[in-house]
């Protein structure tokens, strides 16, 4: 899912690294009146394993690459789709940094269908079905936000004119409808440890 530079053109790269940094600085925001010396180290915690399930990946026709996301998780555990988009605009910095995964110039569009979307989308969803059934609402909360922000970025493609958007939105979201799977029962294990192990650390279950 990761947009390598000379996919998009200039201008569309420009436009979503400005809608993404400001969402990037409300983020930082939030994470100045949150993240306290006793969450950092869960945040840490999060962000390398994300970064090691984004290593796998996998090449999809007519799109970019398939791997799971982690933004709705980091959401559903700090109670805020703003932890999910500092999250991965740090993982994404650093892949694009130092591992070349992404581009510098693509990397607003990366933050904004990985972060942004995932964040809020998986955010939402688990917000709205939580009161029913925790792991049930977790799960839906880790699929819906690795499939639609694949669904994004395969419309980001299309808009720069990389590929047909039917034949886009066809390959990212078949692919990512069954990576959202694994990343939905990832998500809802997590959840289920914290949930029984530390449930003060699961923020999202302590709010309504």
């Amino acid at each position: 899912m990761h947009i390598p530079d000379g996919f998009l053109p200039l201008w569309e790269s420009a436009l979503f690294w400005i809608i993404s940094l400001i969402f990037v600085a409300k983020s930082i925001m939030w994470a100045k009146n949150n993240l306290d010396e006793k969450s950092v180290p869960l945040f840490a915690a999060l962000a390398a394993g994300i970064f090691a399930i984004q290593a796998m990946n996998m090449p999809i026709p007519w799109g970019t690459s398939g791997h799971m996301v982690g933004s709705a998780l980091t959401a559903i555990v700090f109670d805020s789709p703003w932890a999910g988009i500092l999250m991965l605009t740090l993982v994404l910095i650093v892949q694009g940094v130092f591992f070349a995964d992404g581009g510098i110039l693509a990397m607003g569009a990366n933050i904004f269908n990985m972060g942004v979307v995932g964040a809020f989308v998986g955010y939402y969803v688990f917000k709205a079905l939580k009161k029913s059934n925790v792991a049930l609402a977790s799960f839906l909360g880790g699929w819906s936000a690795t499939f639609i922000a694949a669904i994004i970025c395969a419309i980001e493609l299309a808009i720069g004119g990389v590929f047909p958007i039917d034949k886009g939105l066809m390959y990212m979201g078949l692919y990512h409808f069954f990576i959202g799977i694994i990343e939905g029962i990832i998500t809802a294990i997590v959840v289920a440890y914290l949930k029984s192990a530390k449930p003060e650390l699961l923020k999202s279950l302590n709010t309504q």
